[in-house]
């Protein structure tokens, strides 16, 4: 029987006297509780309340600020970098600029009766090496050289004068010079001997700087025989500016064709 059947929630009364009233209803023995809702209602309830995938909805808007935060935070540190680049990149315009204006204000330097010379030489030190020339005209005892063929240069504060064979200093110090040549001697005897120097003209007066004889270098049968030899001479030497340092070679005619065998040079130390 249903609640909505039931005129009144508690059992009838019986009276002693008489008999009972509405006898043509049967009491009800089981209250009837109509402030409860049903068993399956309130396990939908209790579903509803703990939010998406078991995950209260108090926890996920805690988590979804943190993400929040951590981003914002982020794209704080980016814009901060974003700015020192750029303040980095206005200081190095700013630094050529002045640097440009540094340099166009500078007073030039002006170099008199020194011989050209290109920026890269200025920036190399003074230094040379020569090699031998093969003469078709008249030798000469005070030797001429190549300087631009193979290995041979001149760099920094020195060059080459075509007209006397002299290697010419703009700048003072001290300066390893060295010399090497290589003589055929055709009719070689016992008595066969030449001289190798190097000397430099300062002012106008010429310096011995190294010299050496060589002689007995020829074997003792007889009969005059070809016979080849060398000579070398190097040292270390405090030359000036304005200085010409030459080589002479007693017997130039007997020099070796050999590029490579007969040489010149110096550079400063």
């Amino acid at each position: 029987m249903s609640c909505d059947q039931q005129s009144y929630p508690f059992p009838q009364v019986f009276l002693v006297d008489g008999g009972p009233q509405n006898s043509g209803q049967q009491p009800s023995l089981v209250p009837c509780w109509s402030s409860f809702p049903p068993a399956q209602e309130r396990t939908r309830a209790r579903g509803k309340s703990r939010g998406c995938m078991g995950v209260s909805p108090g926890v996920a808007l805690i988590v979804l600020m943190l993400f929040l935060l951590v981003f914002a935070a982020l794209g704080f540190e980016a814009y901060q970098i974003h700015n020192m680049q750029a303040e980095l990149r206005g200081m190095r315009e700013m630094r050529k600029v002045t640097t440009s204006v540094a340099e166009f204000n500078a007073p030039q330097k002006q170099i008199a009766h020194e011989p050209e010379m290109n920026r890269e030489d200025k920036k190399d030190p003074p230094a040379a090496h020569l090699i031998g020339r093969v003469e078709t005209g008249r030798v000469l005892k005070t030797l001429r050289w190549d300087p631009r063929t193979g290995r041979a240069f001149t760099s920094g504060a020195v060059e080459y004068r075509f007209e006397d064979g002299a290697l010419q200093l703009n700048e003072s110090g001290l300066y390893h010079v060295y010399s090497r040549v290589e003589l055929i001697f055709k009719d070689c005897s016992p008595s066969s001997s030449f001289e190798h120097s190097v000397f430099v003209k300062r002012a106008g007066s010429p310096l011995t700087l190294m010299t050496a004889h060589r002689g007995g270098f020829c074997s003792q049968q007889p009969g005059g025989l070809a016979w080849t030899t060398e000579s070398y001479l190097a040292a270390a030497l405090r030359l000036q500016k304005s200085d010409r340092v030459f080589v002479n070679v007693s017997h130039p005619s007997y020099l070796s064709h050999s590029h490579y065998g007969n040489f010149f040079g110096l550079y400063k130390i």
